[in-house]
């Protein structure tokens, strides 16, 4: 590639494109006008969504990665910009999505005189990142964005931060891109002699099991964990970040893992005799009381981040490497084998769940709205074939607990953070990723205005995201376990909350508030039926609880049903 002399921000620019970014998510500042002045002149090549706060800026990166399978990217200034990215960069990392942060910096003469916003930016990111690096040269630019791409999305996807001090960013620079294709790291290979002792041990077993976690979607092992399955018949289950990765129709998929999770493989897990965790860590909020947690068990993990096996939950046999590689290396070893006793125990699990919990849940015929009857009946509305946007709450687990899916990455949540305000600009960035692909974002009354401004972005981008509040007037989890563990003393958990519908409506978006069950049905189809964003103001009983419930530290077979009183 020939040689050209140009400014560090545009060799930025041009590093972007050659990754393939086509969207960047940012706010301008003093320490990024730089930035910000070249865009102008690449606006026919990159899209820069102007969000509200930088914060939803990088919940909005997520949002992109996680349906696109792309690197999200997100800019921002330097100070109080950077910082504000913070809690979106440690929900990335714990969600294991690829990010790139670029924040702009002080010239790095005045780096360490205290100088106006100017924050230290590779220290406070360093624990939460997989690779933090500040840029003081034009000359360093495109090998650190090509360096950061590769990190980013190769291994355990995850964020990286550039911080790019100003003089950098106006130098001059003889451009040249060379893109990163090696770093000297941590490259697992899987080991033959593990793969034929997990075959083995599936062989074997009588009442094998496989949890499935997001590291199948991440690595687009989802045909091949289909036939593994089948091959030998094993019914499988799903952590709330696995979910999609399995169509909910798929007779082997039992639903899902862990504190609200179903009766059968919470049930189960302390029944088989080989467990199979693909891609997944041994949460706490999966696994419950480790004491207790599936001790009659030969484990099976397959991960590709050694760190991870072993770390919560002993293993008998280690897999290394990405699940699209490991995965058909045991299948090709597994005799062909139908188990119907063992897979009509979860039947009876699901028959069992479904008397006590689901049914009340989703058919109700009397009372206030229920949370997971409006889930299924949007659900059922889409075709079962949009993408699944939630908060964090019970808005969340009702909405992973009852949408259906058809295909892959088709829930965005945050799940190892638990971020409150992670929903709204999430969704924002799954509609750039997946245009063509309605998305349904479901919300708690108190997620929704921890990041409400993003309103401001949609309207101003015209985004065609639906919107549904589930509006009970508290916060409704930790409502739920002081009633359940705190003798129903609800400290500060009750909201008074203004009127969504005015707001959406301000902010040029068309609304709607039902609290009547016949009207429901009229509501969804209005709201998917709008050409452009719709808010639905679902206001559902004050008091709903999420059942099944493990009880935090508790073991995974003792679950409450809600019919205990």
């Amino acid at each position: 590639m020939e040689k050209q002399k140009i400014t560090g921000s545009e060799a930025l620019l041009k590093s972007l494109i050659a990754e393939g970014v086509d969207t960047i998510f940012g706010y301008p500042g003093g320490q990024a006008i730089p930035i910000y002045d070249s865009l102008y002149d690449y606006r026919d090549k990159l899209k820069h969504v102007l969000v509200r706060h930088e914060q939803g800026a990088t919940h909005a990166a997520q949002g992109y990665a996680r349906v696109s399978g792309k690197v999200g990217v997100t800019l921002v200034t330097s100070g109080p910009g950077a910082t504000n990215t913070i809690t979106g960069i440690a929900d990335a990392l714990m969600d294991s999505t690829p990010m790139v942060v670029i924040a702009g910096q002080v010239p790095s003469p005045l780096l360490g005189t205290d100088a106006f916003q100017e924050v230290d930016v590779i220290g406070i990111t360093q624990p939460i990142t997989k690779w933090a690096y500040q840029i003081r040269k034009p000359e360093e630019i495109a090998w650190a964005v090509s360096r950061a791409f590769y990190i980013a999305s190769t291994g355990r996807p995850g964020p990286v931060v550039l911080d790019l001090a100003k003089d950098a960013q106006v130098g001059l620079v003889d451009y040249e891109y060379k893109k990163v294709d090696y770093v000297r790291s941590y490259q697992p290979e899987p080991d033959i002699n593990r793969i034929k002792a997990a075959a083995d041990l599936i062989n074997e077993a009588k009442k094998p099991f496989c949890l499935v976690g997001q590291g199948v979607l991440l690595g687009g092992a989802e045909e091949e964990l289909r036939a593994f399955l089948q091959k030998n018949d094993i019914p499988a289950g799903s952590t709330v970040l696995g979910l999609s990765a399995l169509p909910t129709d798929f007779p082997l998929n039992k639903g899902m893992l862990g504190m609200h999770g179903n009766v059968g493989p919470n049930r189960k897990t302390n029944e088989c005799d080989v467990l199979i965790a693909i891609g997944m860590r041994f949460d706490d909020r999966v696994t419950g009381d480790l004491k207790t947690y599936a001790k009659q068990a030969k484990i099976i993990h397959l991960d590709i981040d050694n760190s991870e096996i072993g770390k919560n939950v002993p293993v008998d046999v280690k897999v290394l490497g990405n699940a699209k590689h490991t995965i058909p290396m045991i299948t090709a070893l597994l005799e062909e084998r139908k188990r119907p006793e063992w897979n009509a125990e979860f039947d009876r699990d699901e028959k069992e769940e479904y008397d006590k919990v689901i049914e009340k849940e989703l058919y109700p015929t009397e009372g206030q709205l229920k949370m997971g009857e409006v889930v299924r009946k949007v659900s059922e509305a889409t075709g079962n074939d949009a993408v699944l946007v939630t908060d964090v709450g019970q808005n969340q687990m009702m909405g992973v607990r009852y949408f259906k899916y058809k295909q892959t990455r088709s829930v965005v949540t945050s799940g190892g953070l638990g971020t409150m305000g992670f929903g709204l600009p999430a969704a924002m960035g799954a509609k750039f990723g997946a245009p063509d692909r309605t998305v349904c974002f479901f919300t708690g009354d108190g997620g929704m205005q921890m990041t409400i401004q993003e309103l401001g972005t949609i309207m101003q981008e015209k985004l065609n995201v639906k919107i549904i509040i589930l509006n009970n007037n508290f916060l409704g989890m930790v409502r739920q376990w002081q009633e359940l563990f705190f003798h129903e003393r609800y400290s500060n958990t009750i909201m008074e909350n203004p009127d969504f519908v005015a707001i959406a409506k301000a902010y040029g978006i068309a609304g709607r508030a039902v609290e009547k069950r016949e009207e429901l049905d009229d509501a969804i189809a209005e709201m998917l039926n709008h050409d452009g964003a719709y808010v639905l103001v679902a206001n559902v009983e004050t008091c709903g609880m999420v059942y099944p419930m493990v009880p935090a530290g508790g073991s995974v077979t003792n679950m409450i049903m809600g019919d205990e009183k």
